[in-house]
């Protein structure tokens, strides 16, 4: 034994303090082991050890050597979750020593660490966290600050706002918006954006906001926009984590709930009262010299008195105090002469209820009686601040209605005119102050819960019914209004003896206007079904909360549900598998919540010779190696000052003093000849790249621009050239630095070709985009117009030079049409003309669609120009490059037509467009169609895909109206959006082609000339090899006709005569060589001018393949036409005698099949393909395979079957195979499988995969001991294959059931398959399927089955309800405790798809016969519409029953029950 051996086994034996503090860091490093599975192994919280062990951690997260401090981190993460919320009392010390020195360690150590402070939430310990939290983020470190942020974006996101108060969170923000790193910046930003998730957009915005920079407001505005969602938390408490999830649990199974359940789970809005620190102004208020003021005899002093009052009470959130006196010198200054100083006193008071809110009650009913007296003024100023303050103090809680209906003595009488508010304001003379107090009323009844005007109602009722006996109009309305909003919250009954009392006029007109209330208020069914809606949608990801981690282990493993057993699963076992199922903690940073950049990733650095681990940086995030390589850093453009002091001693001794000296010279010669020497010494450095920027900026400062001398400028600008063109990067700050001064020399004569030139360096230092995007706001806002004119015709020469795949054009345009043609200089309009003029050379005549809206004069001026300048399209190549790429201005390469700006028109096609297209008036419809052309008119017919999808369903729809003549013009205007829209088109039609293809079959001419019409814009906006597959199956539709193919055929004969070359073309010869066997000679006649012209445009290789496929009088056909093309006529040949072959073995195979009456897809698919190789062509069996051959198939010596399945992970939901996956299936076929067979299996090639396939089947009889050992691996391959082609089943009943993880591994893949688009493969699968619940077991297929309900796929879930079915008829007794998740199908009667709902339906009226009326226990709540829909299927289900004489619904199932309770037997049927 070595001496660390020994010293490790001897500290063993000390006390955990001392191991934990040894010298030696291997000791340390072991103690922490230890402790860590010591931790892992508690499973009371309350065990003693707990509290002994929470004092180590303090020192043990600060070890100076990092893999001890990472295990020190694994140690305290496995302490803190077998710990209850007593731990939080270490958590100040142990976040503040984890603060201190694990956020700039590793970045594993910064990983764990944050997944800590996470945990110290979860056990309640959150003021520990926050507090280490303000330490964090000022440290000097960025490094430290970013993961401090993301910590607390996690915190906020996952546990929310009611666990993590945003009060804290906000404090911290300002001072990081200000950090001199952009990391932090981003960072800040994300969690900013995050807040807004929680506390609101609006309340965000108030309290920060005004504490930025604009720059970053700007941003943050920008960004704000995009923040989506409602937030809710994914993570809890661990005391919450204890309690029994029973409402969750069974939503999970059942489906979303009612809308009482899924709003009450929703997110309580946060007020900004409550995150705000109360200000206290009474203090300045005395210092203010406001007693003083107010008591001034000049009403202008008492005013000044009062705003200043009203200026510190605007704040957000007052300090309590003693309001007495300033209320009562506010209630004087109500009635004051003055009417602005009554104004001003009354805003105040309103500033104060909204500021003190409940402590500002006693105020406020002392203050009403006065305010509501005053409302007698006419004076608007008066009246809307009256108002203001009145619907403050009941919005604030200072009154509510209870109180201005009692009175200042609640215990007194209501009727006590002289205490009621209300009624004494209703009985006053003036008609103004009845009328206004109603409408207050009504305000305040609008804006009170239901159960307080529930309490109130039986007092305002009458208050207002003597109001409708007013003699002023104006207090009836207000009667009236108040009566309504009575109504709308509490119903009518309340009113209905007040009713009585009223005439038939004054009755009806209350109820419009209680009727038009309601209708004004359409929101609360939409509210609850989008809260059911994402009620739903939580609810189906289940595995990824806790509760949803609960629900599946006791699914699953339902011996855990033991008394015993829960506690430990529940911590141990559940976080562990949450962590590996939602990912590492901090798997989200704050700056993710960012729509722009992203802040540059630490790429960590290697060690000087040493070697990098391959598997180290294999993945990061999701992100390749090697596209993580190619993320670069945003360049900082923004400029910092820099002094002339700075300059000098930065500079040191790159150029000479006394040059610098002689630039600072108020003599000219001497400052000539000083840049002159600068020049000198610039050209004769070496390595100009270190040294750019602070070279700039002494060129800059010294002489600068400002300099009088001309000679002078003319050197300054030639430095700055050369070293512009010398270095290898030029910044853009330096371009920066120097745009402004350039601008301004190219205004002048003698300076304007060397500003020019030094220009056009820059634009091929940086390229123009970024020139262009700064130029325009220093020639905007220059008072000089030479600036704007010169500067302009210099843009002429730049887009002549680099072209316009630089720039954004949209910039370029309306930059010309606001500023440059709409100048009083002629020689601005005349160089605006000249440079949209190049521009259309470059772009075409589409940019003449972006200048109507010039004046006539201007626009003949334009067109004089475009003649000067033709399109030359690709022809116009740039006579310059940019050395650096553009990546924030680059447009299509090349420019072009597609470099033209296209306009988002989702704004216009509004939900009221979209439903005028299924209107019944024919009318209305076209008038839909046309306003579509018209957005594509007022856009230049040039638009994005944007919120395009749902327009083209609504023009999908019309290509079948009834009404010919909008089919036509919906056609026209599909080729319009095609052409408007560009290639963008294909992904967002969502498939409209094939329905414009369809408009083929009609009869008359001009329809289908408008369909080539249609196809030709289509064929101009994308390639026709888009195209292609659509054809082809058009070509093939019966319902096309004759005329319509031929016309098919001659449009695609004409496209195909361009080309040269096209290899696509070769899936047409198939549907072409079926139409050489038409009926009609024009239609043969057609196909065949066509099959010339894909012979002509396809290559060879690809014409053989095809004619492979084609059989029987089509094959001599196309043969025919081939016969010119002789080298090929070989091959061709022997393929029609493969063909034949093929015909005559196929069909022995497949009589073989079927001669027993059971068919056999598997065999017959394999023999077929076996066929087609054999009578192609005869592989020769190569040496080295007959080598191998005398070895066994199978090598299952080093098989270990239970290690593999270990590693199975069961799952009812299918995941396609990963990258790593398919590596590990090929490693194991390569260990197990012999050499030819599994060289065929993993071949690419289709043909030596069946191969493979025959040699397993043929040897299956022989080693099925050998198989069922590697049947998991078989499995995998045919998972990988499925995607690929059909495959085999090797599965035959040999006595042999199959593992779990054998069917976890192929049942889920094959279950999600069962939605394949082809039909003969879906009865092959369903067979499979089926096969599978009789090898296996129907009880254990059914959940599987079940998961494939909730597939995206829609034949899946048809598939999956027929299963269901079949289960329930053949193996209901197996499934008889499983017959609650009958609801997941019941669910599925909502469906949209008319095809699910039958499925569904199917399934569950199988069910009715088997259990009768006791399905109804089984299927869950369910709609008046759904209940409907099963009753007739329930009804349709007895008739047929009836008819074949099965007997009654349930009937066999109640004899066997009676039979069970008279003979004691239980028969194996449905006894439940």
């Amino acid at each position: 034994m070595s001496e660390e051996e020994k010293l490790l086994k001897e500290a063993k034996k000390l006390p955990w303090e001392d191991r934990l503090a040894h010298k030696n860091w291997k000791v340390r490093n072991e103690a922490n082991i230890d402790l860590a599975s010591l931790c892992d192994s508690i499973t009371d919280p309350k065990d003693p050890r707990i509290r002994e062990f929470g004092h180590f951690f303090k020192k043990t997260v600060a070890d100076s050597n990092a893999p001890v401090q990472e295990k020190a981190l694994d140690a305290l993460i496995a302490y803190l979750r077998a710990a209850d919320a007593d731990a939080g009392r270490f958590g100040k010390e142990v976040c503040d020593a984890v603060v201190a020195k694990c956020l700039t360690g590793r970045p594993k150590t910064v990983e764990k660490a944050q997944a800590v402070f996470l945990l110290w939430v979860e056990l309640e310990a959150v003021d520990a966290f926050l507090d280490a939290m303000e330490k964090a983020i000022k440290n000097k470190v960025a490094k430290a600050v970013v993961p401090a942020i993301d910590v607390m974006f996690q915190a906020l996101s996952e546990f929310g706002s009611k666990i993590v108060p945003p009060k804290r969170i906000l404090k911290m923000l300002p001072e990081l918006f200000d950090h001199q790193d952009q990391n932090v910046r981003a960072s800040s930003k994300g969690l900013t954006l995050e807040l807004c998730r929680w506390i609101g957009k609006d309340n965000v915005k108030s309290i920060l906001f005004e504490k930025m920079r604009d720059t970053m407001k700007k941003e943050l505005e920008a960004e704000v926009v995009n923040v989506t969602g409602t937030a809710k938390p994914s993570r809890k408490i661990r005391s919450e984590q204890d309690k029994e999830p029973e409402q969750e649990t069974i939503s999970e199974v059942v489906g979303p709930g009612p809308a009482e359940e899924s709003g009450s789970n929703a997110p309580q809005e946060i007020d900004e009262y409550e995150l705000v620190d109360p200000v206290d102004i009474l203090t300045p208020l005395e210092k203010s010299g406001f007693w003083d003021g107010v008591k001034a005899t000049k009403w202008l002093e008492r005013k000044e008195a009062v705003g200043e009052l009203t200026k510190l009470a605007s704040t957000k959130r007052i300090s309590p105090g003693d309001f007495s006196e300033v209320c009562r010198t506010l209630k004087k200054l109500i009635t004051d002469v003055n009417i602005a100083v009554a104004v001003e006193a009354i805003q105040a008071i309103g500033n104060l209820a909204r500021g003190l809110r409940t402590h500002f009650s006693a105020s406020s009913r002392f203050l009403l009686p006065v305010l509501l007296e005053k409302l007698k003024e006419k004076k608007p100023t008066m009246t809307e601040a009256l108002s203001q303050t009145l619907q403050a103090m009941h919005k604030a809680g200072c009154i509510t209605l209870v109180d201005i209906v009692e009175g200042s003595y609640p215990y007194k009488s209501l009727l006590d005119v002289d205490e009621c508010y209300v009624r004494t304001a209703t009985k006053n003379k003036v008609p103004l102050v009845r009328s206004l107090t109603m409408n207050w009323v009504t305000f305040c009844i609008e804006t009170s819960n239901k159960v307080i005007i529930t309490k109130v109602h039986k007092d305002y009722v009458p208050i207002c019914m003597e109001c409708l006996n007013d003699g002023t109009p104006e207090v009836r309305d207000a009667a009236f209004s108040a009566l309504a909003a009575i109504a709308k919250s509490v119903g009518m009954r309340p009113l209905e003896r007040s009713l009585e009392k009223l005439d038939d006029v004054r009755r009806k007109k209350l109820s419009e206007m209680i009727s038009g209330s309601e209708d004004a208020v359409p929101g609360g069914s939409s509210t609850v079904s989008v809260q059911n809606t994402r009620a739903s949608a939580s609810s189906a990801e289940m595995l990824v909360s806790q509760y949803g981690a609960l629900k599946f282990f006791s699914d699953k493993y339902p011996f855990l549900n033991y008394p015993p057993l829960v506690k430990t699963w529940q911590t141990f076992i559940i976080p562990r598998f949450l962590q590996t199922s939602e990912g590492a903690p901090g798997k989200r940073s704050a700056a993710s919540m960012l729509s722009g950049k992203r802040p540059v990733q630490a790429v960590p650095v290697a060690k000087k010779g040493g070697v990098v681990k391959s598997g180290a940086n294999k993945k990061v995030d999701g992100v390749s190696q090697k596209a993580a390589k190619t993320i670069e850093a945003p360049e900082d453009v923004e400029p910092t000052e820099m002094g002339l002091e700075e300059i000098e001693s930065r500079i040191g001794s790159l150029i000479q003093s006394d040059t610098i000296a002689l630039l600072k010279s108020s003599v000219w010669k001497e400052r000539l000849e000083a840049i002159s020497s600068l020049k000198q010494q610039v050209e004769g450095l070496q390595n100009l790249d270190q040294s750019v920027e602070i070279l700039i900026r002494l060129l800059c400062t010294l002489p600068g621009w400002g300099e009088k001398n001309v000679q002078v400028q003319q050197q300054v600008i030639e430095v700055t050239t050369h070293i512009a063109s010398t270095v290898t990067k030029f910044p853009k700050k330096c371009v920066v630095l120097c745009l402004s001064g350039l601008c301004e020399r190219v205004a002048d004569i003698k300076t304007r070709a060397h500003a020019m030139k030094c220009l056009t360096t820059f634009c091929e230092a940086v390229g123009p985009g970024f020139i262009f995007e700064r130029v325009y706001k220093i020639m905007k806002e220059h008072k000089n117009p030479k600036v704007l004119s010169e500067g302009i015709l210099w843009m002429v020469s730049a887009v002549e030079d680099f072209g316009v795949s630089h720039l954004k054009l949209k910039d370029l345009i309306d930059f010309l049409k606001e500023i440059g043609l709409q100048s009083s200089a002629a020689a601005t309009r005349n160089a605006s003309i000249k440079l949209l003029g190049v521009l259309h050379k470059f772009v075409g005549p589409d940019i003449k669609g972006f200048l109507n809206d010039v004046k006539p004069a201007l626009l003949s001026a334009l067109d004089t120009e475009y003649e000067k300048n033709p399109f030359e399209g690709a022809s116009a190549v740039p006579r310059k490059t940019v050395r650096a790429s553009d990546s924030s201005s680059s447009a299509v390469a090349g420019g072009g037509l597609d470099s033209l700006p296209r306009e988002d028109i989702s704004g216009k096609v509004t939900p009221t467009l979209l439903k005028s297209f299924e209107s019944s008036d024919w009318k209305v419809r076209m008038e839909s169609v046309d306003a579509v052309n018209k957005i594509l008119e007022e856009a230049n017919k040039r638009i994005q895909s944007t919120g395009t999808v749902d327009l083209f369903g609504a023009l999908k729809g019309r290509l079948g109206d009834s009404n010919k003549n909008i089919v036509m013009a919906t056609l026209t205007t599909i080729g319009n959006v095609a052409s408007a829209m560009g290639q963008a088109v294909e992904k967002s039609s969502k498939g409209i082609l094939s329905d414009i293809l369809k408009c083929l079959g009609d009869n008359k001419k001009h329809m289908r000339e408008c369909v080539l019409n249609t196809l030709d814009s289509w064929l101009a906006a994308v390639h026709l090899d888009k195209m292609v597959p659509y054809v082809a199956i058009a070509l093939v539709d019966s319902k096309l006709g004759a005329e319509g193919r031929k016309d098919l055929f001659d449009w695609l004969s004409r496209q195909l005569s361009g080309l040269s070359s096209f290899a696509e073309a070769a899936q047409l010869l198939k549907p072409a060589s079926s139409a050489m066997a038409d009926k009609s000679s024009d239609v043969r006649k057609a196909a065949e001018t066509c099959i010339i012209e894909i012979l002509r445009v396809s290559e060879h290789e690809m014409i053989e393949k095809i004619v492979k496929d084609i059989h029987g009088p089509a094959l001599t056909l196309v043969l025919e036409k081939i016969k010119p093309y002789g080298a090929f006529q070989e091959s061709f040949e022997s393929a029609r005698a493969a063909s034949v072959s093929v015909t005559s073995k196929g069909a022995t195979k497949v009589g073989k099949s079927t001669a027993n009456g059971v068919s056999k897809p598997g065999n017959r698919s394999v023999s077929s393909r076996v066929g087609v190789i054999k009578g192609a062509k005869s592989e020769p069996i190569s040496v080295q395979d007959i080598a191998v051959q005398t070895q066994a198939l199978l090598n299952i010596n080093d098989s270990n079957k239970e290690d593999r399945e270990r590693l199975v992970v069961r799952r009812f939901k299918f995941e396609d195979p990963r990258i790593e996956q398919t590596q590990d299936l090929e490693s194991d076929m390569r260990r197990y499988f012999r050499e030819d067979l599994h060289r065929r299996l993993l071949s690419q090639d289709f043909k030596k995969q069946v191969d493979g396939l025959e040699i397993l089947q043929k040897a299956l009889p022989s080693i099925v001991k050998e198989v069922i050992e590697v049947l998991d691996i078989l499995l995998r391959w045919f998972v990988l294959q499925f995607c690929k082609s059909n495959t085999t089943c090797l599965l035959k009943d040999d006595g042999y059931s199959l593992t779990e993880s054998e069917v976890a591994i192929f049942l889920p893949c094959l279950v999600e398959k069962l939605g394949h688009n082809i039909e003969k493969v879906r009865e092959k699968m369903r067979e499979l399927t089926k096969q599978f619940v009789v090898v296996y077991s129907a009880s254990k297929c059914f959940p599987y089955i079940l998961e494939g309900l909730r597939s995206k796929n829609n034949r899946t879930r048809i598939e999956c309800a027929d299963l269901v079915g079949f289960i329930l008829d053949h193996h209901g007794a197996e499934i008889s405790g499983q017959l609650k998740s009958l609801q997941i199908v019941a669910s599925l009667t909502a469906e949209r798809d008319g095809d699910i709902r039958k499925a569904a339906l199917n399934a569950l009226a199988t069910g009715y016969k088997i259990l009768g009326e006791d399905i109804w226990r089984f299927v869950g709540k369910l709609t008046d519409a759904q209940k409907s829909m099963l009753d007739d299927r329930f009804k349709w289900k007895v008739r047929e029953m009836e008819k074949k004489k099965e007997g009654k619904p349930g009937e066999a199932r109640a004899i066997l029950r009676r039979s069970v309770r008279e003979n004691g037997q239980v028969f194996p049927f449905y006894v439940v």
